[in-house]
């Protein structure tokens, strides 16, 4: 079953979802407007909700298939900074069990300043396991298109947190590299819901990213 996604607050107007993940990817003209608008503020209340992507079920070849664990540590998943990230370790931790049985390689990162140490011990770090460290693009100043390469990576397992964050731009930058992208959606988190969804919205949209990204699931990901 496909996950529903609440938008946070009912402050926030369903349209501001199209808005944000507009601004996400500066020229994209996928909403027509009026030809006089000063800028896409003064559409903001007009602007439909876009439809949710459908979560699908998908086969991955273990041999070309990696799965990123990004940022999942006590430093950016908890209660207080982001709450929404703790229920999602369970579903990120069923695929490291899912790849490791499989014998697909695992790919962690970590913030910076930090160590595999931090990685929670029920995501499955093993000690030799490929790791890099950066900011929110974890291709950006690290090894990570090289350890990929040479493991014959065509596709990768986008997990993690924060979803406007690493998630976001670590699966724009392996779709600008050739790659194709798998996100399951209850595996990623951000502050709230509306984030989330703005992110999935931007990664199966934008000019980089559309061609290559398939939502899925935890449950619905095989190897």
């Amino acid at each position: 079953m496909t996950k529903k996604i609440a938008l946070p607050r009912a402050t926030r107007p369903a349209a501001a979802l199209a808005a944000f993940a507009m601004a996400c990817f500066a020229g994209f003209a996928g909403f027509a407007g009026s030809a006089q608008a000063a800028s896409v503020l003064d559409e903001w209340d007009k602007i439909a909700l876009p439809a949710k992507p459908q979560a699908v079920p998908v086969a991955v070849d273990k041999t070309s298939t990696a799965l990123l664990v990004l940022d999942m540590q006590p430093q950016t998943c908890n209660e207080q900074r982001r709450p929404r990230c703790l229920p999602t370790k369970a579903a990120v931790a069923a695929l490291v069990k899912k790849a490791r049985a499989a014998g697909a390689p695992v790919v962690y990162s970590l913030i910076r300043n930090s160590s595999p140490a931090d990685i929670f011990p029920e995501l499955g770090y093993k000690e030799g396991d490929p790791y890099v460290a950066a900011s929110v693009d974890k291709f950006l100043g690290t090894d990570l298109a090289a350890i990929l390469a040479a493991k014959g990576i065509k596709t990768v397992i986008v997990t993690g947190t924060a979803a406007h964050g690493a998630v976001l731009h670590t699966a724009t930058g392996a779709a600008q590299r050739g790659l194709s992208i798998i996100v399951p959606a209850d595996a990623i988190s951000a502050e709230d819901a509306f984030t989330e969804a703005a992110v999935l919205w931007c990664l199966t949209t934008g000019p980089a990213s559309k061609d290559k990204v398939t939502v899925s699931s935890a449950g619905k990901i095989g190897f």
